[in-house]
């Protein structure tokens, strides 16, 4: 069967049309107004009934099947529609519940902020009915740069016996016992060293400075310095420089094979220097270098280097960023340049890591100096005495009750 349309101005012509296309017996389909005006025919030759019939109840089906899809469609939009709502209805519920919950523990939080701050200032001027001496210690102890817990804890320490100036005698002597030294040179026995920490705090010029304290006693023969910092060129460069100066050997490292390959190297040699990478805390790759000073293959003493210049929080986070390795001892570096030493003295005294070395200059080796924790302890005093008028009562009431707040979170007993 064949089947052809003809479009024409007006039936008389689509006949016409019609005949002369394909003949006299074809037969009209269908006939309706055309969109664009005039008629529409659908003609066929050698029409099949029956084939027709199939033909057009398939269509039948064809159109039966949209119909239902269509309405099934509209059902399910319907639906969706429905279930979208409610469930953004749900939604908006949660958020309205979750921003009143949050609206809450704002509430919460400034009440207690405000009670918190009613107390320390009742703390702060009880101290200084009972105690006015204890209320000065207290001031000192914040110029000096300590954490308001420990200041807290020299204060009970010192008792109420006394004049002020003895009292702040006693504080220092306590507060020299708060913290250990390791009390040795390691350039007196030498080994194998690694200088560990943050970046900026000065471990390359440590380095530097040890390996000439090494060279002034024994000679340069017995020493020679590595580097495992493959991250600044400018740190490598100058491990190289003071390489030059000390007539020692440097060599590089970028994994633990080499480490452990140029440890081997350096058999012979009796003072072993490892400057590593800077790093923050946050620092991905510093799992890399802990792990690559693990498996050296070698005894290696860490030395964990920080700052005195570094705020308390960055401190603590540095050290228990470092702890993974366990370092035997910490260098205070730029002391000369701290306008406190009370930060990193806090730091190692909750840490518990002893103190080897500190530094107050860039003089190699002249300013670096085994840790002691007298001087340490009056060098910290005597920038306390600059500082001394730096924050007001309302700080000092807020860190006093810091203080207590922390002690009676960990003793809910206490008073």
């Amino acid at each position: 069967m064949k089947i052809k349309r003809f479009i024409a101005p007006d039936m008389r012509r689509a006949l016409a049309a019609v005949k002369k296309e394909i003949g006299d017996d074809a037969v009209i389909l269908s006939n309706k107004p055309h969109e664009n005006g005039g008629v529409e025919l659908i003609a066929a030759i050698d029409f099949d009934e029956e084939q027709y019939s199939r033909l057009q109840a398939q269509q039948e089906n064809l159109e039966t099947s949209r119909t239902q899809t269509s309405v099934t469609e509209d059902i399910y939009t319907e639906k969706h529609a429905d279930v979208k709502a409610r469930t953004s209805l749900k939604a908006q519920q949660h958020a309205e519940n979750d921003d009143a919950m949050e609206a809450m523990r704002r509430e919460m939080q400034a009440l207690r902020r405000m009670i918190e701050n009613e107390l320390s200032g009742v703390n702060w001027n009880a101290m200084g009915e009972r105690n006015p001496q204890s209320k000065e210690l207290f001031r000192q102890f914040m110029a000096m740069g300590l954490s308001p817990d420990i200041a807290e804890r020299l204060i009970k320490a010192v008792g109420h016996e006394g004049s002020f100036q003895q009292q702040w005698q006693k504080a220092m002597f306590f507060l020299s016992s708060e913290f250990e030294v390791t009390g040795d040179d390691l350039t007196e026995n030498g080994g194998v060293v690694a200088v560990v920490g943050p970046t900026g705090v000065g471990k390359t010029t440590s380095i530097a400075k040890l390996a000439a304290r090494y060279c002034l006693r024994h000679g340069n023969r017995h020493v020679a310095l590595i580097s495992t910092d493959n991250y600044r060129i400018g740190a490598r460069e100058q491990l190289h420089t003071y390489g030059r100066i000390l007539n020692v050997p440097v060599r590089s490292a970028s994994n633990a094979e080499e480490l452990r390959e140029t440890l081997s190297a350096f058999a012979d040699k009796k003072f072993i220097l490892i400057d590593t990478a800077g790093m923050s805390h946050q620092d991905t790759r510093l799992q890399d270098q802990l792990e690559m000073l693990a498996q050296a293959g070698r005894k290696v003493r860490r030395l964990l280097a920080l700052s005195a210049t570094t705020e308390l929080s960055a401190l603590r986070r540095a050290m228990h960023a470092y702890s993974a390795i366990k370092p035997d001892a910490c260098l205070m570096t730029k002391t000369d340049e701290a306008a406190s030493l009370g930060g990193i003295l806090s730091v190692v005294i909750e840490s518990g890591l002893p103190v080897a070395y500190y530094t107050d200059g860039q003089r190699v080796p002249e300013d670096m100096h085994v840790a002691r924790a007298n001087p340490l302890v009056n060098i910290a005093a005597q920038l306390a005495e600059e500082m001394s008028d730096m924050h007001g009562d309302g700080y000092l009431a807020y860190a006093l009750g810091q203080a207590r707040s922390s002690v009676a979170s960990i003793n809910p007993m206490h008073a």
